[in-house]
């Protein structure tokens, strides 16, 4: 028999570990209880506070660290989690580094160094503000979270879309760890581990580390080039394009004493490897399918390619128990990050005015890089909160400041010089009040209200001090901008029986003005007002057979307000940002997680997302390339009318499913895996066209393992099918894509102590 809301509560008070408000173990069964046949309990932060997954009122999926280094076998990033839960994208123009968030369709397609995004990352407390810094390797890791809608009370900065919450393995008083080697496709070597354990009866420690390798597997061809130019490939090393080399840390050590608690927190990352690889004129005209002769391997490129990251930060989070089952805690954080990334964008060599080019026409050359020479972000947050037998209530205060500097370089081919030359230089300085309840009204029902004030203001200097066609220098001028918001939600849940809740949540999120200044080429300096989001969502959280399975399911509705979108100029290297006057969504996200057997458990989602802009007065330009636009002419010349667009990126379907099944043998398992992640077509961009459009993809891997209690040997594929689809596009300048990896296999070892 289930424990109801309150007895539940006084177990957890209970069990409080320095003001963690935790849960109890699974229904509190007793040893000879339990049966290896039903579902664990998931336990979850997605309200700053230890809970049981089925009793959060709001959409959410969780993946646990097993499965992650399942499904990142092979040296994946942190794109690995696109489609793993429902309405979950990541994506990136950049390669391993700046990936893109997007839930419920809504997300953010700016390249940009400064770009805000409307799903927010959260990595051990602490929010990834930059683009650059949200793509920290994924590694030694207890959870994955995905908060989807409104995220606007506890979290608040910049989740109007959502939340993706990672936390990493936490140092305990047990003596334990792991050491894990692989070797794969592409010459790819990778060690990682990690080592933990008691330094005293008070202070413990956990060190991980990460090292990941990859040889180039596309080749660059000087061949396809007129072989008398021999600088094709010198300003490129070798010529050849996507590996890398990564090195990634962390050092933790925890404090833990009768009334007071600590958790300090230093990680860095260091990437050296190839920027994303352009192809130019794969796409045939008037469809999306590649040009014959179309070779993922091989590229043409008289252009230089590089990608150089490195970030370091740290945190503090310090929790005081006081009288009445209260609890002060204090969360500082530091980040910053070095970034240099360069490509060739028009991906092919040569030009229209020159006695060579190709692959296809190539109207201009266009070789840029952005990097970040300078940057700081420091997050301090004080929150109080209680619980009580009729309530848990949580209030804090947060602040956010941030100093970022970014370079553009244009290069002319050939060369490594570089003829044009940017600046930008943005400083952000935020603040918010916020509180949140939830009111136990009676052993079934549970009110939730929360409430967050924020106040973000920006200061914005962009010039051109060398310009790339020989102009006159651009000098700096400036923008600023000043925004605050309420945003806040307000939940019921309800116990309809032991195996079953509901509830139902209403949200408000925002975003505060975003700048964005590729001044390099011409293009002004444009802002986005704030944007804001009323989400309604609805669902239920059912356990089936006994137990043995997991139903989550959620219906939603929301409406932004002047939305803040990307624009490119379909003819030149540059962008914009706009406001749509009003952005729709609504669907529904079902997550099946089920043991079919003692040894067998599945894990399916399927989710439908259906986005639409409304806004009769906003046209962008189209291609520059020669693409087949679908959409009618604007009220200016040379633009289209967007309304009535889905949003780009955004899929209308998507499942997974991961399947796994272990046969028990003498001295140890055999382990069977295989995991799938399916997504209807998208759109590249704002407008519609025959071209710029992504087929449905579906990627599969698989995993076979012999595991002891020390020991593992396992076998890996990823995209197991080989699927190669165009995955992105270059608009302005000819029929551009980047196209998925392929097929890997590998093997791996892993020692457990």
């Amino acid at each position: 028999m289930k424990l109801n809301k309150k007895q539940l509560l006084k177990i957890s008070i209970s069990m409080a570990l320095a003001g963690t408000f935790a849960a109890p173990t699974v229904y509190a069964q007793d040893e000879e209880q339990k049966d290896d046949s039903i579902l664990e309990e998931v336990i979850v932060t997605a309200q700053k506070t230890e809970q049981n997954l089925q009793e959060v009122p709001m959409s959410i999926s969780a993946v646990d660290g097993d499965i992650m280094d399942e499904i990142r076998s092979g040296g994946s990033d942190i794109r690995f989690l696109s489609g793993r839960v429902p309405s979950l994208i990541v994506e990136s123009d950049f390669g391993r580094v700046f990936p893109r968030f997007y839930i419920r369709g809504l997300g953010n397609t700016d390249f940009d160094l400064n770009a805000s995004q409307p799903v927010s990352l959260i990595y051990d407390d602490i929010v990834m503000e930059n683009p650059m810094l949200k793509g920290f390797p994924v590694f030694d890791m207890e959870r994955v979270e995905t908060l989807r809608g409104p995220q606007g009370t506890l979290f608040g900065r910049n989740t109007p879309a959502g939340i993706v919450k990672f936390d990493s393995v936490k140092p305990s008083q047990d003596m334990n760890g792991y050491a894990k080697i692989g070797f794969g496709s592409f010459r790819q070597t990778s060690f990682e581990g990690a080592i933990g354990g008691a330094l005293n009866d008070n202070w413990s420690a956990r060190v991980s580390y990460l090292h990941d390798q990859r040889a180039d597997w596309v080749r660059n061809e000087p061949g396809l080039v007129d072989p008398s130019l021999a600088l094709v490939n010198n300003i490129n090393g070798d010529g050849d394009l996507e590996g890398y080399t990564e090195d990634a840390y962390r050092v933790q050590v925890a404090y833990d004493g009768d009334a007071f608690s600590a958790l300090f927190n230093l990680h860095g990352r260091d990437l050296s490897g190839t920027a994303r690889v352009f192809r130019a004129n794969i796409i045939q005209p008037g469809t999306n399918d590649f040009v014959p002769g179309y070779d993922r391997r091989v590229v043409s490129h008289d252009g230089g390619n590089a990608q150089d990251v490195k970030s370091m930060g740290w945190s503090a989070k310090l929790e005081w128990d006081l009288d009445n089952d209260m609890t002060v805690t204090s969360i500082t954080g530091y980040e910053t990050v070095e970034a240099y990334s360069r490509g060739d964008v028009d991906g092919g060599y040569g030009a229209s005015f020159l006695p060579w080019m190709g692959p296809g026409f190539i109207p201009f050359p266009a070789q840029t890089a952005d990097g970040i020479p300078d940057h700081n972000q420091t997050t301090q947050e004080f929150r109080l909160s209680q619980a009580s037998d009729s309530m848990f209530w949580q209030v804090g205060v947060f602040y956010f400041d941030e100093h970022l500097e970014v370079e553009s370089f244009n290069y002319s081919d050939l060369t490594d010089v570089h003829t044009g030359y940017a600046t930008q230089v943005q400083d952000t300085t935020a603040y918010a009040v916020f509180g949140q309840a939830d009111f136990y009204l009676s052993d079934e029902t549970t009110l939730t209200i929360g409430g967050r004030w924020s106040d973000e203001s920006k200061d914005y200097t962009a010039a051109v001090p060398l310009h790339p066609f020989g102009g006159d220098p651009v000098a700096p001028a400036s923008v600023s901008t000043s925004a605050g918001n309420f945003s806040g939600n307000i939940s019921i849940s309800h116990v309809l029986d032991d195996d079953t809740n509901i509830y139902a949540r209403i949200a408000r999120g925002f975003r505060a003005p975003s700048i964005q200044g590729r001044v390099l080429f011409g293009g002004a300096i444009t802002v986005a007002d704030s944007e804001t989001i009323h989400s309604i969502e609805a669902g239920f959280k059912k356990e089936l057979w006994d137990n043995r399975a997991r139903l989550n399911s959620s219906v939603f509705y929301y409406q932004m307000n002047d939305q803040q979108l990307t624009a490119g100029s379909g003819s030149a290297n540059v962008n914009q940002l706009v406001n749509a006057d009003k952005t729709v969504g609504y669907g529904f996200e079902t997550d099946l997680t089920a043991k079919l057997a003692e040894n067998t458990l599945l894990t399916l989602g399927l989710s439908y997302n259906h986005t639409e802009i409304q806004d009769a007065n906003l046209t962008v330009s189209p291609c520059g390339s020669n693409c087949t636009v679908l959409d009618p002419a604007g009220a200016i010349e040379g633009t289209v009318s967007i309304d009535g667009n889905s949003l780009p990126r955004a899929p209308r379907w998507m499942s997974n499913l991961i399947l796994k099944h272990i046969i028990p043998l003498d001295g140890g398992d055999i382990v069977l895996s295989t995991d799938w992640a399916y997504r209807s077509e998208i759109n590249f961009f704002l407008y519609e066209s025959r071209e710029f459009r992504g087929d449905p993809l579906l990627e599969g891997g698989l995993r076979i393992a012999y595991e002891t209690e020390k020991w593992v040997a396992g076998f890996y594929g990823r995209n197991i099918t080989d699927q190669d689809k165009l995955i992105a596009a270059i608009d302005f300048n000819n029929l551009e894509g980047i196209v998925n990896d392929p097929r890997i296999w590998g093997i791996d070892f892993q020692y457990n102590f």
